[in-house]
């Protein structure tokens, strides 16, 4: 083993090489060779009402190597194990999109590839997460950088310490590995919360209002929908620094299902809430009834249209949206028949939102759990 694995690596890898051995021990034993996988589908999904999560129930499925319609799966699936041994081992990372590459070639004298398109192996990829318990992030893999942060922490990231208070008007781009292995935070912070926003253009105005500064926190947002490192990143903030998370989305059900994901986990990737929900997160806004509470003029609203419709009645039968509170607060946008944007707080001004919404809101306790 190369040296440059360290023990979280070390721990992935034996994972690894232990699903493979399995596999050896049943075929020297003749017998058809296969691996246990937790099925990933709705029909498995729970939500911990204990816990305030979604996640993974008990069901699991076995995929053989001697069968027709499994065989190639099968393969694929130590393919893609046995690369990101190697990766580990290294002591490298690589996009999925390079794993994809890595992994195709073509199969003997034929004219089959082991893997046509990466949608074949993006699945494999999540089997095996969720078959040896271990991250995507754990097995060297990563995604595009998604999402910025400024504020007071400092952080090192692979042996460099970045000063987040310092990163001018674009901030730091968050990875999409933010493990401990990789990233660290140094003790000093003066952060009394973390501030996610949805959308990049109202973070720019919240971090050139130097929101940051002089509330004291941490400045995040996601570009919309939150990545994967993003969510990790939140909730190593949230447990390592027991700091609250505020979040800050579009008045709209797409907004609302962006804190749901950063709340309670996303039905994709239940399995996986336990190390990326943040349940005690707090909505923070747009409220359903800050048009009336801050007075915002009629011409900023937006009609909801019957996918919004559609999207909203959903959510009210959700389990994690049964709360007489966000009862309300749906029931309320659907009422009104319509939506708004952050940016229609600017109609009040254009540092409205970083001067008199959010500290108003946070001093009054105005938010929703």
């Amino acid at each position: 083993m190369a040296k440059k694995t360290d023990a979280r690596a070390e721990k992935v890898i034996k994972k690894l090489v232990g699903l493979g051995n399995e596999a050896v021990r049943e075929v020297a034993a003749g017998e058809n060779p296969s691996v246990e996988i937790p099925l990933r589908a709705l029909s498995n999904i729970n939500f911990n009402e204990k816990r305030q999560i979604i996640e993974l129930g008990n069901a699991k499925q076995e995929r053989y190597l001697f069968k027709v319609g499994m065989a190639r799966k099968f393969m694929q699936t130590f393919l893609v194990a046995s690369a990101c041994k190697d990766l580990l081992e290294e002591g490298k990372t690589t996009s999925i999109r390079d794993l994809y590459y890595i992994t195709k070639h073509t199969l003997g004298q034929s004219r089959a590839n082991t893997f046509e398109e990466q949608d074949e192996s993006d699945p494999i990829i999540e089997d095996l997460e969720v078959t040896i318990d271990s991250l995507r992030e754990e097995l060297n893999l990563h995604a595009s950088n998604k999402g910025a942060a400024v504020g007071d922490l400092t952080i090192v990231d692979s042996g460099d310490v970045i000063d987040l208070r310092r990163m001018g008007s674009g901030g730091w781009s968050v990875p999409s590995i933010v493990e401990e292995n990789v990233i660290q935070f140094r003790r000093g912070s003066k952060a009394k919360y973390v501030l996610l926003v949805e959308k990049d253009a109202v973070w720019r105005r919240l971090n050139e209002d130097r929101y940051w500064k002089k509330h004291e926190c941490i400045l995040v947002h996601g570009g919309g929908m939150v990545a994967r490192g993003l969510r990790r990143f939140l909730y190593r903030l949230h447990h390592e620094l027991d700091l609250p998370v505020y979040v800050v989305v579009d008045n709209d059900p797409w907004g609302l299902y962006i804190y749901s994901v950063v709340k309670q986990g996303s039905i994709n990737l239940a399995y996986e809430s336990v190390r990326m929900a943040i349940p005690k997160a707090r909505f923070l806004g747009l409220s359903s009834f800050d048009r009336e509470g801050f007075d915002l003029p009629p011409n900023v609203t937006i009609k909801l249209n019957d996918q919004d419709r559609r999207r909203g009645e959903q959510m009210l039968k959700y389990p994690w949206f049964e709360k007489k509170q966000w009862q309300k607060e749906i029931q309320q946008l659907l009422k009104a028949g319509v939506k708004l944007e952050l940016e229609a707080l600017s109609a009040k001004g254009i540092s409205f939102i970083s001067e008199k919404y959010l500290p108003q809101k946070i001093e009054a306790k105005q938010w929703l759990v």
